[in-house]
């Protein structure tokens, strides 16, 4: 396995931890669980897809700071994995897209995004997560 889908994996799995972690906490102490799970709500779909993104961005800061990376990097990495969920919501919003559209797209855009700047962006002070590890090294 290259050293760029290592460190891909370790952010899935960072990801997915802040996910499962952060989620019953959540729903717990605001009670929220009637309203994430009522079906074909914008309203519902528009509070589970913040909450993912903000539990997604907290599981890899989490990482990312028990890796060493500054605050800045993680700052940066936050805003690259929120911005093309913000990009869709208003869509979704307006019911133009579903929320599993809206999830596809979401996450593939992190990944093209996370791989577009690992190629274009290595010489470059700001870089991707995963580049940011191997030039660590």
């Amino acid at each position: 396995m290259s050293a760029f889908w290592r460190h891909y994996l370790e952010m899935v799995l960072a990801m997915f931890a802040g996910m499962v972690l952060l989620g019953p906490i959540t729903f717990m102490a605001l009670g929220l669980h009637d309203q994430m799970h009522a079906d074909g709500l914008a309203v519902a779909s528009l509070w589970r897809t913040v909450l993912m993104v903000v539990y997604m961005n907290v599981g890899m800061g989490a990482w990312m700071r028990y890796r060493g990376h500054s605050w800045e990097r993680i700052a940066e990495m936050a805003l690259g994995m929120t911005l093309p969920f913000l990009v869709l919501v208003p869509a979704l919003v307006l019911g133009l897209v579903s929320e599993t559209f809206l999830n596809v797209v979401g996450h593939l855009a992190m990944l093209v995004t996370d791989r577009k700047s690992t190629r274009l962006n290595s010489s470059h002070g700001y870089i991707s997560y995963a580049v940011f590890c191997l030039k660590k090294k």
